[in-house]
C-alpha cells in the first residue's frame, strides 16, 4: 500500500507551492468542488502517534505559510481500502456506469425515433456537421437533433483561464432549454 498525506483546501486564484526543500516530491490535483488537492507521499506507514506529531507539524508550517482553511488527511493501514473514483467528464462516467436518472413521465423513454430509427435521448456523440450532437426532446415533444461544438478545434477545458472565459462568454450560469446548443456546449465545459 502506498503511504501518503493529502492536503485539501479551498481553491484560489493564486495557487501556492509548497517549499521544495522540506517536500521534495508531491503532487497537486484538482479537487472536487472547487478544491486544490496536494498529494505528498511517505516512506512508511506512520502510527498513530507519529501521524498526530507529522499533522501538528505540517498543520504549524502550512499556517506560518499563509495557508489557512485546510483539511490533512494522513495513509493507514488501520483503514479499510476505499475505491474511490473521479470523473472530470461526465462522457466518462456515462461510459463506465451508463446514463443514470429517472422518467420524470410514465410514457417517456431514453430512445426515441428520429426520422425512422432509434435514437438515444440526451446522449452527446460525435457529431456529423458540428463535432457534437445530441437528440432530446422539445417543449412540443418532438425528438430533435442539436448541434453543437467547432469541429476541427482541440478543447483545452484544463486550462481554468480558457474555461472561465467560455463560461462567461456563453452566460453558462443560465444555459437555457436542453434542446439549444448552448445548454450542451456549457455541459461540456
Amino acid at each position: 500500500m502506498e503511504h501518503f498525506v493529502r492536503i485539501t483546501m479551498e481553491k484560489t486564484e493564486d495557487a501556492k507551492s509548497l517549499d521544495e526543500s522540506i517536500f521534495s516530491e508531491y503532487d497537486v490535483f484538482e479537487g472536487t468542488h472547487d478544491t486544490t488537492v496536494y498529494h505528498i507521499p511517505l516512506a512508511r506507514n506512520l502510527s498513530e502517534s507519529e501521524a498526530d506529531e507529522y499533522a501538528n507539524r505540517l498543520a504549524n508550517y502550512l499556517f506560518s505559510e499563509g495557508f489557512d482553511d485546510f483539511d490533512i488527511d494522513i495513509s493507514s493501514d488501520d483503514l479499510e481500502p476505499t475505491n474511490e473514483i473521479t470523473y472530470d467528464d461526465v462522457d466518462d462516467f456515462h461510459r463506465d456506469f451508463g446514463i443514470l436518472g429517472f422518467v420524470e413521465e410514465d410514457d417517456a423513454m431514453w430512445e426515441a425515433e428520429y426520422q425512422g430509427r432509434k435514437v438515444k435521448l440526451n446522449k452527446p456523440m460525435a457529431g456529423d456537421v458540428k463535432k457534437f450532437k445530441v437528440y432530446v426532446k422539445n417543449p412540443k415533444g418532438n425528438v430533435v437533433k442539436v448541434n453543437f461544438g467547432q469541429k476541427g478545434v482541440k478543447i483545452k477545458k484544463s486550462n481554468p483561464d480558457r474555461r472561465r472565459s467560455f463560461r462567461a462568454r456563453h452566460n453558462c450560469d443560465n444555459p437555457g432549454p436542453k434542446h439549444k446548443a448552448r445548454y450542451w456546449s456549457c455541459r461540456k465545459w
